[in-house]
């Protein structure tokens, strides 16, 4: 068992090129990418587990073929099962059309709240896995993955993905962090704090959606926070990333503050 994260701090990171993030026998997380020089960059994580894949958070229509073409270096086309989609965002969710378009099979794993929205997206039928009523997914291998809502951070129905194997946290928009100067892995989490403020304080619903959020994650073995915009959090960093979102004032805390 092989956590790979704490090898590419302060390295630099080919862009080019698929990045195993963790690997155990037949069970490998891999950083896909994208190769977008914005602050806003998007990470998309592929799980794959014996002759089974799945993709978190595949991202926007523009960057399909960039992820289609670094998810196929990797596992083949017919072993490509599902897309997990934490929320319906064009930047998370758009390209699942062009994923269903390559392969209509593929199963969409979203929350119910998600999924009243996704077929705005232009397709309507599709295989569809409920996070809310089943908030395990078993590969056929026995390796799991645990579905943990998350609501109003920022979508109601929103949740993260936490991987028993590696006790990788894969946490969609939480924790997600702007920078121009992007590194894969955080180097100083002080710093770090005002890449994630740009990202929370509008964003984030309020301070008790963030501390509720915490109060069902804080007991779980977590090595590493793997968002879908900004720097991976390593384990050194966890219970920091913690006590930001208990701390975290943002949203209706700021918007409505004179009520309070």
């Amino acid at each position: 068992m092989i956590n790979l994260i704490d090898s590419y701090l302060g390295e630099q990171i080919d862009l080019e090129v698929v990045t195993p993030l963790f690997e155990d026998g037949d069970y490998t997380i891999y950083w896909l990418g994208i190769d977008n020089e914005t602050a806003f960059r998007c990470n998309v994580y592929l799980i794959k587990a014996g002759d089974e894949a799945l993709i978190v958070d595949p991202g926007s229509r523009g960057f399909f073929e960039q992820v289609k073409s670094r998810a196929l270096e990797v596992v083949s086309k017919e072993n490509i099962k599902g897309l997990i989609l934490c929320h319906q965002d064009p930047d998370v969710s758009a390209s699942m059309v062009d994923w269903l378009d390559y392969k209509e099979d593929i199963t969409i794993y979203s929350s119910d709240r998600t999924n009243v929205l996704l077929p705005h997206y232009g397709k309507e039928d599709y295989n569809y896995v409920s996070v809310n009523q089943n908030p395990v997914h078993e590969f056929s291998n026995g390796r799991q993955l645990e579905f943990i809502e998350a609501p109003f951070l920022h979508f109601p129905g929103a949740f993260v993905t936490y991987d028993r194997s590696s006790q990788f946290l894969l946490s969609g928009d939480i924790w997600a962090a702007l920078d121009i100067n992007w590194e894969l892995v955080v180097k100083d989490f002080d710093e770090h704090i005002n890449n994630m403020n740009l990202f929370h304080i509008d964003y984030m619903a309020s301070n008790i959606a963030a501390r509720g959020f915490v109060s069902k994650i804080e007991h779980k073995e977590i090595n590493a926070i793997l968002p879908q915009h900004g720097s991976i959090i390593n384990k050194n960093y966890v219970l920091n990333a913690l006590e930001y979102l208990r701390n975290l004032k943002c949203g209706t805390d700021i918007i409505y503050g004179d009520i309070y």
